[in-house]
């Protein structure tokens, strides 16, 4: 059995350890939302004078309409992903949902397309490291689905 220490497979096995913290606190967060969708739309509601018109033509049409659905999405995807993440189940399938659900915030929220997203520590790191991950986080050790 080749050794984790050094290789790309250890440092992605790593990410997937952080990344997966990271959503479980995040989940964590917003366990709130289970019973009162509510705390979502007054999120979403406080975006739409920041964001793009596109931005905002996804929030009046999709997010803020389905934020009962939504916000239970939300909390279940952090949480199921994050446990995936750091158990090491499944890891590149986790980080492709999680990246998809981690974009569409930004995009709602007007940063994804604007150069403050550069310096914001929610985009390109957390971005960067889903997007590694769904990209390499197959087969990766000290993992249960090798």
């Amino acid at each position: 059995m080749p050794s984790m220490y050094g290789s790309a497979a250890g440092g992605l096995r790593v990410l997937s350890l952080v990344l997966g913290s990271f959503l479980i606190f995040m989940g964590l967060g917003k366990l709130a939302w289970l019973t009162d969708s509510g705390l979502l739309i007054e999120q979403l509601q406080g975006w739409r004078e920041f964001t793009s018109p596109s931005g905002l033509w996804y929030l009046d049409v999709v997010a803020i309409p389905g934020a009962p659905i939504f916000a239970r999405l939300v909390l279940f995807g952090e949480l199921t992903a994050g446990v995936a993440m750091v158990i090491g189940f499944r890891v590149h399938i986790a980080a492709c949902v999680t990246l998809f659900m981690v974009l569409n915030f930004h995009f709602a929220m007007g940063l994804l397309f604007t150069a403050g997203y550069l310096t914001n520590g929610y985009g390109l790191p957390v971005v960067g490291g889903l997007a590694a991950l769904a990209l390499g986080g197959g087969r990766l050790p000290l993992s249960i689905s090798r």
